[in-house]
């Protein structure tokens, strides 16, 4: 394009509001390109000492006409300028380049030309010139301009320092710093570091974005101290928002990783207490240092539990948290397990009280040590566990199981059938729980059964379940048939009169019919309208089919293994918690895509439960003898069926007729935990026993409300005055109910305002106590004002609390409080 062409859009638009243009071209550059504009209905008009003529032309010869009037050469001054009246009245055009661009971007204030004419190769690119406009306001300043011409070149509309810098920090966190190259290229990098140097308080002879980074985590590491006034309150507020905002957040993480290493962090902490790191989550190595010293802590006993669970509650908000979830998780159980084992009574004086206390209160040793040992066992890394776990290991394996098997045993040896009046037998489930729900005929019964869904695991399932919002969860216990294994667990939980092994044991045969495989339980089921369908098959239906299977009978039976399937092996059984898990969340997809098919009314049980630990068993948990009699059918681990068996005091010993079965079949426990060592079988993962993790049966009844009855906890905010007279505001802030499994937890972020303009430090706040003491559910926001607060002074601040709406990015006000900002001078120095 030449220049004269690059001329015409600018006289263009002035003729589209004014009638005559007057043009001075000292040097006389467009002279001879002059004829070629092509302006439409505007006449060119040369001045060559005609000024008089040419006035009385426009104004009275042609008044409507429209003019371009071109002076090249000298303009006399003065009243030696016939036409300085109408040039006064019309404005002068001048086609200088810095004119030029000035004119288009439509700014006037002192210091544009210079920023234009220094940043030249800047407005070569009409593109990169039409995205600046489009960013400018009239009244913007040179730092403004120039502030936006940096946002331009970075590819965004934010051009505020702290937006530049984030998106500097994450270039550099991705290795690269072509952005910032860009800013040098068009000498804005120097505009940079003199805001840098002015708002952040960074100089150095040679700046770089590295040096800033390292600087940066120089300073947060030390609190961001200061003994100039104001400090260093503006990178502090900043950094804030790099850390917090998901745009910056995950290269902040990266920034921090070689930021410790540069100032080599680990080391400096090498003698640090736990306890002096908890308000430290800078570095991803305060998070390290603090697990690996609680974590010997509690295998050390020198922790107490509430303190273990306030500092892990505390490390939840940390940026490097996702990363060591599980070992703080593990850590908790542990400390829990071991503070509950220190105190553990196991007396009993009753086989009904051993089973009460068992679903009352000791199942939840076996939730701990499962939640642990999950934990434990998918942490990314278990180096730091490895003392504290052999704690569990042993206190669990000797004090618990060992101890409560044989305190346990002693009530197993005093019964002569195996019934319980604490306890309805599961040989009566369906009597029991499916009956009241379809005798009227009106109503459908779900029953999901999971195998070897243990007790302690399915109370960990309801309240998985009441978490969810319209859904109910009640749990119950019965008392499991001996043996306590899949086949015949799964043909009592079936309608039936009667029921007892088969000639050889198994299949085990209900009112004379087979229950192994789903073919033969839907046989028995068809006498109660009833379907027995595998899991998977659910799962694969789509939801109108689902509905369909629903309407077509009175009893669904879903069988679901995910459990017993991995136990059972001996490859696998370490897996074991794993696969419980996995079943968890499976069974709340099942429950959920169930009641999606209208189901209203649904039951989730088991066939047994087990026994598991994760290390090896010692010898002293096989039994050194086998069983004798006359002729054995079936040898397990835990159970022994045949006929003419042999007392052995290594053994309990049962009739059918005791166990309340039709068969003529006797039966054989190994007393306590004990197993029988068979060749090429597991042994961490047992069941058929009288244990009671092996005979305390869960019924989980399931329903879906109508109405929601899920919902956060509400939060207060607590005024101590209404006035703000330092740099800093702590404000107080109330959780006014526990969290619970109804009453979730809340994140609200915090930052005061005057208008929509913010004034301060955005603060991310967690309400999740579960404390029923209101003390510890109260918690401060420590408020930093910026420096912009000072042009607010002696006008309304707006203290907000602020929620994330569900599914975007957006916020919405939660609550908020109304405080007058009255600031005096002494207070710049109260930072």
């Amino acid at each position: 394009m030449s220049e004269t062409a690059a001329i015409r859009p600018h006289l263009e638009r002035r003729f589209e509001t004014q009638r005559v243009v007057f043009w001075h071209d000292p040097e006389g550059e467009y002279d001879a390109d002059l004829d070629t504009l092509g302006l439409e209905g505007v006449q060119t008009v040369r001045v060559s000492n005609d000024e008089y003529a040419i006035k009385y032309r426009l104004l009275h010869q042609e008044p409507r006409a429209k003019f371009l009037v071109y002076r090249s050469g000298a303009v006399p001054t003065g009243i030696g300028n016939w036409l300085l009246d109408l040039e006064l009245a019309y404005g002068i055009f001048t086609a200088d380049r810095t004119s030029l661009v000035q004119q288009e971007l439509g700014l006037t204030a002192a210091g544009i030309g210079d920023v234009v004419l220094a940043r030249e190769n800047f407005f070569r690119l009409v593109k990169r010139v039409q995205g600046l406009k489009k960013l400018l306001d009239a009244d913007d300043d040179a730092l403004l301009l120039q502030a936006k011409m940096s946002a331009v070149l970075l590819g965004q509309s934010e051009h505020s320092l702290l937006e530049i810098t984030r998106t500097l920090l994450i270039e550099n966190a991705g290795g690269m710093d072509l952005k910032y190259g860009a800013l040098a290229e068009h000498g804005l990098d120097e505009f940079y570091w003199q805001g840098v140097a002015s708002i952040y308080g960074y100089r150095s002879p040679n700046p770089s974005i590295a040096d800033l980074v390292l600087w940066v985590f120089r300073q947060a590491n030390a609190g961001f101290k200061s003994e100039r006034p104001g400090g260093l309150r503006n990178i502090q507020l900043d950094f804030g928002s790099f850390r917090n905002d998901r745009r910056s957040q995950e290269a902040l993480t990266t920034l921090a990783r070689r930021a410790a290493r540069d100032l080599d962090y680990a080391s400096t902490i090498e003698d640090a207490s736990f306890r002096d790191l908890v308000g430290n989550d800078l570095f991803e190595e305060a998070d390290r240092k603090i697990i690996s010293d609680l974590a010997r802590a509690v295998a050390e006993r020198t922790v107490t539990p509430r303190e273990v669970t306030e500092i892990i509650r505390s490390r939840q908000s940390s940026i490097w948290v996702d990363g060591y979830r599980k070992l703080y998780a593990a850590i908790g159980c542990a400390s829990d397990l071991l503070t509950a084992l220190s105190t553990l009574d196991l007396a009993m004086q009753s086989f009904d009280e051993g089973l009460g206390r068992y679903q009352s209160d000791w199942f939840r040793i076996d939730q701990l040590y499962r939640q642990f040992t999950y934990a434990a066992r998918t942490a990314e890394f278990t180096g730091p566990l490895e003392a504290l776990r052999a704690q569990v290991e042993k206190f669990y394996a000797n004090k618990f199981l060992y101890d409560l098997g044989n305190a346990w045993q002693q009530q197993v040896d005093g019964i002569e059938r195996w019934r319980s009046a604490a306890l309805r037998p599961q040989t009566s489930f369906y009597t029991d729980h499916v009956v009241p729900i379809t005798k009227d005929g009106r109503r459908k019964a779900v029953v999901i059964v999971s195998d070897a869904l243990r007790y302690e695991i399915a109370d960990e399932l309801g309240s998985r379940i009441r978490q969810e919002d319209r859904y109910d969860a009640d749990l119950k216990a019965m008392l499991g048939v001996l043996p306590s294994y899949t086949q015949l667990g799964m043909a009592a939980l079936l309608p039936h009169s009667s029921i007892g092994h088969s000639q050889d044991g198994d299949p085990v045969l209900v009112d004379g019919q087979r229950t192994d495989g789903t073919v033969n339980r839907s046989k028995v089921l068809d006498a109660v309208e009833g379907k027995a369908i595998q899991a998977e098959d659910v799962f694969s239906l789509t939801r109108d089919e689902l509905r369909e299977l629903y309407q077509e009978h009175q009893v669904l039976y879903v069988y679901h293994n995910r459990i017993d399937a991995t136990g059972d092996k001996a490859g696998t059984e370490r897996q074991v918690f794993e696969a419980a898990e996995d079943t968890l969340r499976e069974l709340v997809d099942l429950v959920k895509r169930l009641t999606n098919a209208n189901a209203t009314n649904i039951l989730i049980t088991a066939d047994h439960g087990f026994l598991f630990q994760d290390t090896a068993l010692k010898d002293a948990f096989y039994l050194s003898t086998l069983p004798q009699g006359d002729d054995i059918k079936v040898t397990n681990r835990r159970y022994v069926l045949g006929r003419g068996l042999k007392e052995d005091p290594a053994f309990k010993t049962f009739t059918s007729a005791q166990l309340g079965l039709d068969s003529d079949l006797d039966v054989q426990i190994p007393k306590s935990i004990h197993r029988l060592r068979l060749p090429g079988a597991g042994s961490r993962f047992v069941h058929g026993g009288a244990a009671l993790q092996e005979v305390v049966v869960p019924v989980l009844a399931i329903n879906k409300k109508r109405k929601s009855d899920v919902r956060t906890v509400n939060v207060k905010i607590m005024p101590e005055s209404d006035k703000i007279t330092t740099g800093q505001l702590v404000i107080k802030l109330f959780q006014v109910e526990p969290v619970s499994e109804k009453i979730h937890p809340l994140v609200l972020r915090a930052g005061l305002y005057v208008g929509e303009t913010l004034i301060s430090n955005h603060l991310a706040l967690t309400f999740d106590q579960d404390s029923a003491d209101q003390r510890e559910r109260y918690q401060n926001a420590h408020m930093l004002l910026s420096q912009d607060a000072n042009d607010y002074n002696n006008r309304p601040v707006e203290f907000r609390l602020e929620e994330l709406i569900p599914g975007t990015n957006q916020w919405r006000i939660y609550g908020k409080a109304i405080y007058t900002l009255k600031r005096s001078f002494a207070s710049d120095f109260d930072f």
